[in-house]
């Protein structure tokens, strides 16, 4: 069973990062892929999850309108990248070639810069330990 993952670059649109996990999130229910589709997101090293909630906090009663709100997220956020690791068995080849070419097409993702890494690129190593070490 091999892993594959896929990166996605938001930048700093925080917006369109939760619309994607919104749409992970159901795929997962929806299919039943509970451990054979997992993700995670990269916030950078200065977007902690304390960092986030307290931004989140101090922005709601400053936000009176979307746009407002949408602008203030923006500005103070660092590059969101997510990160999508597909792990199917020898059987489902079928399935997992499926997942490779639909999610990098739908919506959300489409305009990420999506990049698909296989278990046999030099990268592989390195986005392995990036998913484990955001745990």
């Amino acid at each position: 069973m091999a892993h594959i993952y896929m990166l996605f670059d938001f930048g700093a649109d925080e917006e369109t990062a939760q619309k994607a996990r919104h749409k992970l999130e159901g795929w997962k229910q929806a299919f039943r892929l509970d451990k054979k589709l997992q993700f995670k997101f990269d916030r950078g090293e200065s977007a902690t999850p304390e960092a986030v909630e307290e931004r989140g906090k101090s922005e709601k009663p400053k936000s009176k309108t979307k746009a407002k709100g949408r602008e203030a997220v923006s500005e103070h956020n660092s590059d969101v990248k997510l990160l999508v690791r597909l792990y199917f068995s020898a059987h489902e080849k079928l399935s997992e070639q499926r997942w490779i070419e639909r999610i990098p097409s739908e919506e959300p993702f489409n305009g990420a810069a999506p990049k698909v890494i296989h278990e046999s690129e030099t990268e592989f190593s390195d986005i392995a330990a990036q998913f484990e070490r955001l745990g």
